[in-house]
């Protein structure tokens, strides 16, 4: 039989919070998950905020593919769907589709009665109904637990968008029950599907289960927030200059004033904190990773207990990272540096090979290269316009790929993008908006930093001719890279149809 397949994933979640990197963070199940199966420590994200990174996590291509480029885009006709998302596929593929906590699909945005469940047959959302974020046939929090989501609300009402003012990240001890939070109540209907018969033990089962935390706010349950002292916390880092300048960052704040305020707000009420202050925002987002650990680790322990860990594939992912007040207070993503394109990535479970358990594969990964993983585990035809990978096949890139084009609002920042080997990153990007009549005319900017001596980002070797070299020939990955993977997808028309972009795997 088909292995069951077990998607746990959170929102925000940086790379290096999880036990496995840093001593500090308590993430017990997480951390077995990495002991028995396989560490992917070079992974990233697609695009540095939630809906493009998920858009192109769920259906394996980039989101200049997919045309959802930030957080303001979302494909709300499913004819025009480039390829089926990943529920979609698994129902295909004759597995049980059961779908708890957040899609992002943002796929409601015209208001419709009924959109898509985009192939989940069974879905929970911890939100209200009238969010946008309902899908046919979905169990709604606000439906069902109206006063605990109201609850939740009363407590982060001066949050702000997202919850990410200043406010949000100060956060609180949480004064609610664990189980009126939204992902308190998302766990509390995965656990409830497991014990109370909603498995269905003559298929497989997929089973998704997706956080809205460690994002912000950080209003964390008391027990988990009491897990860590300040005095453990130790200071971020911060680079030698005042100002952003000649970096991608810098010329998003140009083109969007609206974002630069949002930034010199918070930068201003954080250099107003003492250390120890400052301090409680790292416990903060510590203590929100140990709570959805927690709740992982009943999650697993359950369907342990129900013989569906005994053949199963264990998927753990994070949709992008997080900045948490570096680069002169920083936070939130959209940006291209490491700390918002980096994720935790480890497949784990009975189905990774006994001798693969354990181990650390430093290649560079994708989360594209989710979709056809999961669709060769679920014996699916490769799709052959996919620019991922096969993650637990042998195949090496050259590096990982982002792309960031701002906000999206008031306008489309002219791209951003990323091409990254564990020891270099390249970014190459142009100032200005995306709808520029004559962009060619403007030049073109980059940054260049040695990954393994300036972990952090703050020397830009772009312009330094000791290193033109490694310069170019990362220029020529990036754009052979770009090239290939347009010239597969979205749309390929062809009088041989796929034929010609199969025969390659059919050789292979």
């Amino acid at each position: 039989m088909k292995p069951n397949i077990i998607f746990l994933m959170t929102d925000q979640q940086r790379w290096d919070c999880i036990g496995r990197y840093n001593r500090h963070i308590l993430t017990p199940n997480i951390d077995r998950l990495a002991d028995e199966g396989i560490l992917y420590n070079q992974a990233v994200c697609q695009a540095p905020m939630c809906v493009p990174s998920r858009y192109s996590m769920m259906y394996g291509l980039y989101p200049s593919q997919l045309g959802v480029r930030t957080n303001y885009g979302g494909i709300t006709k499913e004819e025009l769907l480039p390829s089926a998302p990943l529920p979609e596929l698994m129902r295909r593929a004759g597995y049980q589709t059961a779908g708890f906590g957040k899609t992002h699909w943002n796929h409601n945005a015209q208001g419709k009665a009924e959109p898509s469940a985009r192939g989940f047959e069974h879905r929970a959302v911890g939100l209200a109904r009238e969010s946008g974020h309902y899908e046919q046939g979905a169990v709604m929090m606000g439906d069902i637990h109206p006063e605990r989501l109201q609850a939740y609300m009363d407590e982060t009402k001066d949050y702000g968008a997202g919850e990410e003012n200043a406010s949000g990240y100060i956060g609180r001890t949480s004064g609610i029950p664990m189980n009126h939070h939204r992902d308190g109540w998302v766990a509390e209907q995965c656990l409830h599907f497991i014990e109370e018969g909603g498995i269905d033990s003559t298929r497989p089962l997929f089973l998704y289960l997706s956080f809205l935390k460690p994002h912000a706010g950080f209003n964390v349950p008391k027990e988990f927030e009491d897990l860590y002292r300040l005095e453990d916390i130790p200071e971020l880092p911060q680079p030698p200059w005042e100002t952003e300048v000649e970096t991608h960052l810098a010329a998003t704040d140009m083109i969007n004033q609206g974002s630069r305020k949002a930034y010199l707000d918070k930068r201003a009420v954080w250099e107003s904190m003492t250390a120890l202050e400052r301090r409680r925002t790292t416990l903060r987002y510590w203590a929100n990773c140990t709570w959805l650990d927690h709740y992982f680790g009943q999650v697993l322990d359950r369907l342990r207990i129900r013989g569906v860990l005994d053949n199963a594939m264990i998927v753990f992912v994070s949709d992008h990272g997080e900045m948490l007040g570096e680069r002169r207070f920083r936070f939130s993503k959209y940006c291209l540096y490491d700390s918002s394109v980096r994720v935790p990535l480890i497949l784990s479970g009975s189905f990774i090979a006994p001798e693969k358990r354990g181990t650390v594969d430093d290649r560079p990964a994708e989360l594209v290269d989710l979709v056809p993983t999961l669709s060769k585990v679920a014996c699916l035809p490769r799709n052959p316009m996919l620019p991922g990978l096969d993650l637990l096949g042998d195949a090496v890139r050259r590096g990982s790929f982002c792309e960031f084009h701002g906000k999206g609002a008031p306008v489309h920042s002219a791209p951003a993008y990323m091409w990254r080997t564990k020891e270099w990153k390249l970014i190459l990007y142009l100032e200005g908006a995306a709808g520029n009549e004559a962009p060619g005319s403007q030049e073109t900017r980059g940054e260049l930093y040695h990954l393994q001596s300036d972990p952090h980002e703050w020397t830009n070797l772009y312009g330094d001719e000791a290193h033109a070299k490694v310069r170019e020939r990362l220029k020529t990955e990036l754009l052979m890279q770009l090239a290939v993977a347009w010239a597969k997808a979205p749309v390929f028309y062809d009088k041989r149809g796929l034929a010609g972009l199969e025969a390659y795997y059919d050789q292979a």
